[in-house]
């Protein structure tokens, strides 16, 4: 006899398993199918942000930030070290203990919350009597499920070179950045994103020569734009990154003792690098290939992504998109908000009154790169708000006059606060400096409630803190902040 599910969730990663979760508390038989393998061949749920991303990305970053603090920072503490050596194999072990303990503890939620796993590729296959059929193929064993409602969620995939093929032993994606079990002595980078920013930070501060080639005119354009030239410049002076820009990949030719990138540079130059291991960072793409069957007509833009409306309903009836494989930013928060999002909009309409308010807001999203220092902003940057011809006023303050940086040795980078200049209301606000990924929830909360910057001002923050920085910062919107 066919199983059959009020919902089926199809990918495990945040979007998925979460809106799993979410739809299971909400008291729908839930099933959630996910075909992820680790490296040993055992099905692994959490998707990459868990198994080959998010969490064990930091972990390495936070390795390799303490060797670094150890090498060049104990010494002002008065802390004196002799014949200080990093074992990437422990660093590596201690990332993968992680990694496993977030994955087993999926498979715990799920258990305690009642959710089905399956483990195999799920396919949809056609719609009878307003059931959905799904096929769950596990490599020859095919099983065929039905559910009511489908939740896609199936993430994304690292883009490719068209020229270069990743094997993860010299050309590297994210999981090979993330598994290399020694320190390479010459590594390239195509591509100064997240990704490319924190793998290449992790293993500089490790002793790698570094360099960082991207196609993009300036760096990190996505951010604002004095926040990008702030960590360009420390990236490159204290970090010791090589980064250029507006830079055109000609070829790669793996050779036998190096990897050669000819290339053109940003005035066309012609450029020749010479590394050990290349880690290939150029964006990721919608996981939607063999999704559905062609006869069932789920629209799929020209990007790959999955066609959504702002309840992130797909073309097809009762099928919803969530995550990397729909509009917006390709965030792990995003993704969970979604499937949280979509599981009580599922459960409101079957009692019979679809909540409307279930849904995210795209334009209040946070966004974190966890490079040293960390990079942090939610809202609108200053050039958007100059292009839309929105008038502000802008408000910043530096870590360097903040009292609990200059205590912990972390005084490069400052807060920016942009705000409406008739209403007050905030706008944007951008972070560089430290734990500033900890710092911008404060700020999403102040936009998601309409706050102006005179209620961050008027708000009081504890000191010596860090957080002291974004209240000056809303105080020099209006001229009249206190310690500078």
């Amino acid at each position: 006899m066919t199983k059959s599910f009020d919902v089926a969730v199809i990918g495990a990663g945040p979007g998925g398993y979460v809106a799993a979760i979410r739809c299971a508390q909400l008291g729908l038989n839930t099933v959630c199918i996910d075909e992820w393998k680790n490296e040993q061949g055992v099905a692994s749920l959490g998707g990459t942000c868990l198994n080959v991303g998010c969490i064990p990305s930091k972990a390495l970053l936070e390795s390799s930030e303490n060797y670094a603090r150890a090498a060049h920072k104990f010494i002002d503490h008065g802390i004196h070290l002799e014949g200080l050596s990093m074992d990437v194999s422990v660093m590596i072990a201690r990332k993968n203990k992680i990694v496993k303990a977030f994955t087993g503890g999926i498979a715990m939620l799920f258990k305690k919350n009642k959710v089905t796993s399956l483990h195999g590729r799920g396919t949809l296959l056609k719609q009878e009597n307003g059931l959905w059929k799904i096929q769950v193929k596990n490599n020859s064993e095919v099983e065929e499920i039905q559910a009511e409602y489908i939740i896609i969620a199936t993430g994304s995939t690292p883009r490719q070179l068209p020229f270069i093929e990743v094997d993860n032993h010299r050309i590297l994606d994210n999981s090979g950045a993330l598994a290399l079990t020694e320190v390479p002595k010459r590594l390239g980078v195509i591509g100064a994103g997240v990704i490319g920013l924190e793998m290449g930070s992790v293993w500089r501060r490790l002793g790698s020569e570094v360099t960082v080639l991207e196609a993009q005119p300036n760096f990190l354009m996505a951010a604002d734009e004095h926040i990008a030239k702030e960590a360009q410049k420390i990236f490159t002076r204290e970090l010791g990154l090589i980064i250029q820009t507006g830079v055109k990949i000609k070829s790669i030719q793996v050779e036998e003792q190096q990897i050669v990138v000819d290339y053109a540079d940003a005035k066309a130059d012609p450029q020749k690098l010479e590394v050990d291991k290349l880690i290939v960072a150029i964006g990721r793409v919608p996981n939607t290939v063999g999704l559905a069957t062609d006869e069932i007509g789920l629209k799929i833009n020209e990007r790959g992504y999955i066609e959504v409306d702002e309840h992130c309903c797909t073309s097809l009836s009762k099928v919803y998109a969530v995550g990397d494989v729909v509009r917006g930013p390709m965030l792990a928060h995003k993704a969970s908000e979604e499937g949280v999002a979509v599981a009580e909009m599922i459960a409101s309409t079957k009692q019979g009154h679809a909540n409307e308010s279930a849904k995210v807001n795209l334009d209040i999203i946070p966004w974190v790169i966890y490079t040293s220092p960390e990079i942090a902003w939610v809202g609108k940057t200053e050039q958007e708000l100059k292009s839309a011809g929105i008038a502000y006023r802008a408000g910043q303050f530096p870590f360097m006059a903040n009292g609990r940086a200059r205590a912990l040795g972390e005084t490069s980078g400052f807060v920016k606060v942009l705000a409406d200049a008739d209403t007050d209301r905030i706008l944007g606000i951008h972070m560089i400096g430290p734990y500033v990924s900890e710092m911008i929830a404060e700020a999403v909360v102040a936009m998601e409630f309409a706050a102006s910057s005179e209620d961050i001002a008027r708000i009081i923050h504890a000191h010596p803190s860090l957080s002291e920085v974004l209240h000056e910062a809303a105080l020099a919107v209006d001229k009249r902040a206190l310690h500078i």
